[in-house]
């Protein structure tokens, strides 16, 4: 049996080697982009390994060789130098004010004042940040390493509060500013966070910083690969297939399936969620470990606010520019959804620089559209699983009336707001009913402006449906006839239904649906 002790929620180098957690080696990369660079940015979804990142720069920075016995690093540095390190972390909890912010970066500030010296306390933080750099360099004679931990957790959490987040951005701006000004006296500075927020704002003052989130040398400075995976954890995978009572081959397909997947840039390896990957060794079971951790409501916000269509999402299109950065101006929620982790790349047109864009996986897909059904749907987040699992009873069953009845009360009392964009709204939830529905039967969508068309199949039945809005049922039923839906399953021996369905502004519901039943020999 494997004695690895899995890092769940640690994201403490020292800790982790010094307790003996399992630890895959990114000390090579990190070598080598110390010594080809100076400063940087990496955007990651969470959970992916960026406090831990930065928590292995602040070990080797500190010149602690011993924590590095057996890895990489410990044949290619040679040197050991130790520099002053100033370490912020902007994780806070909330940011509801203005002071929030500057309350939280004195509080860290403060802790360095007391190593190094401080100007006067009635300073602004950047004029303190200036000071403190100087002072640190001057007292060690080594130049500083700044490591900025969520450098963009502010700017995240006041998504919709224009104002605040203005505030938050000159005063990011002016304090992220400091670094270039006083080049001379930095070795290294490093800044993660989930997103980026052009640099035509936070980082215009700070315009030298390498952005290596979309470098294919760097790819796997944080997550897992395939490679690491097999490297790391061959044994542990066969315990595993083992223990669910199944083949090698078939618990690596389940794992690619669920938490593989992630591409930064085109062209790139697929990374895993490394906490939903090591969570699914530690318990030898599969779950939406990652989804779980964080509800996105401020994205589902963006969705509703800027009237998205949730059919775009699986094949969305955009450029390297737009997936690069954040205007909280903007009417386009996709960066942010796609730096958060929720979407990634799954292809790219060079001729043109376009990127399609995807789910990475099935915890992500899963998680996020079931996630969506309250918000959108006349449901709440306690019945929704158990919603969705009568819909595939009653596919599973050929129960088509109960069906329609059970969707006909999730556009029940629609909100009046929504009115102005009925159509919009019924396609949603159409969408999301009709994508879970998916994940248990075979669903095939074919859409186009107005309507849904739809092809479930389960071991039994098969429904081909073809949705009007301010139309007929009837009419829908003749598209399906005359336009020969039903003509792939010819010879298929399951039974067969074509349903017609009219979806009323009116009523702002579901009107009518029809029935036309082929019958199998």
């Amino acid at each position: 049996m494997s004695n690895k002790i899995y890092p769940i929620g640690i994201q403490n180098f020292e800790k982790i080697r010094t307790d003996g957690y399992f630890y895959v080696d990114k000390t090579a990369l990190i070598y080598q982009m110390v010594k080809t660079g100076s400063y940087y940015f990496l955007s990651r979804p969470r959970r992916f390994g960026k406090s831990l990142l930065i928590s292995t720069l602040e070990a080797y920075f500190s010149g602690k060789k011993e924590l590095f016995a057996g890895l990489a690093m410990e044949k290619l540095e040679k040197e050991w130098i130790k520099h002053p390190i100033i370490h912020l972390d902007l994780n806070a909890k909330k940011f509801d004010t203005e002071d929030d912010l500057i309350r939280l970066v004195d509080r860290q500030l403060l802790v360095y004042e007391s190593l190094y010296g401080s100007c006067s306390k009635d300073e602004t933080i950047d004029d303190r940040f200036v000071t403190l750099i100087r002072l640190a360099a001057e007292k060690t004679g080594q130049r500083v390493v700044i490591l900025v931990d969520e450098y963009d957790k502010p700017m995240l959490q006041t998504i919709g509060k224009d104002a605040l987040q203005e505030e938050y951005r000159n005063t990011l701006k002016a304090f992220y500013g400091v670094m270039k000004s006083m080049d001379g006296y930095i070795k290294f500075a490093m800044l993660t966070g989930v997103t980026k927020f052009g640099k035509v704002s936070v980082f215009s003052d700070l315009n030298n910083l390498d952005d290596i989130s979309m470098w294919n040398q760097y790819i796997d400075i944080c997550g897992i690969s395939e490679q690491e995976l097999h490297d790391n954890l061959e044994k542990e995978l066969h315990e595993f297939a083992d223990n669910k009572n199944t083949t090698y081959d078939e618990i690596c397909k389940e794992l690619r399936e669920c938490y593989d997947g992630y591409h930064f840039t085109h062209n790139s390896i697929g990374i895993y969620n490394p906490f939903s990957l090591l969570n699914a060794f530690k318990r030898k079971e599969f779950g939406n470990y990652w989804f779980e951790t964080g509800t996105p409501t401020y994205l589902v916000e963006l969705l509703k606010k800027h009237h998205y269509n949730l059919q775009r999402i699986t094949h969305e299109e955009t450029s390297a520019e737009v997936l690069n950065s954040i205007d909280s101006t903007s009417d386009n929620p996709i960066p942010v959804i796609y730096q958060s982790g929720y979407l990634t790349i799954k292809g790219y047109d060079p001729e043109f620089g376009i990127y399609r864009l995807g789910f990475p996986n099935r915890e992500v897909e899963e998680g996020f559209v079931k996630f969506l059904l309250p918000f959108y749907a006349n449901t709440n987040a306690v019945e929704s699983p158990f919603e969705i699992q009568k819909f595939v009873r009653e596919v599973r069953s050929g129960d088509y009336e109960s069906f329609f009845r059970r969707l006909q009360s999730f556009f029940a009392d629609t909100p009046y707001e929504l009115i102005r964009d009925l159509e919009l709204h019924y396609q949603n939830v159409l969408f999301i009913v009709f994508k879970l529905v998916g994940f248990y039967t075979k669903a095939e969508y074919h859409t186009s402006e107005g309507r849904i068309d739809l092809v479930l199949q389960t071991d039994k039945f098969i429904y081909i449906m073809e949705f009007k809005l301010d139309g007929t049922a009837e009419e829908a039923m003749q598209q399906i006839n005359e336009k020969n839906y039903a003509q792939p399953f010819e010879q298929d021996e399951r039974r067969l239904f074509k349903i017609g369905v009219n979806f009323s502004a009116k009523t702002r519901n579901i009107e009518k649906w029809i029935v036309e039943v082929n019958q199998k020999k």
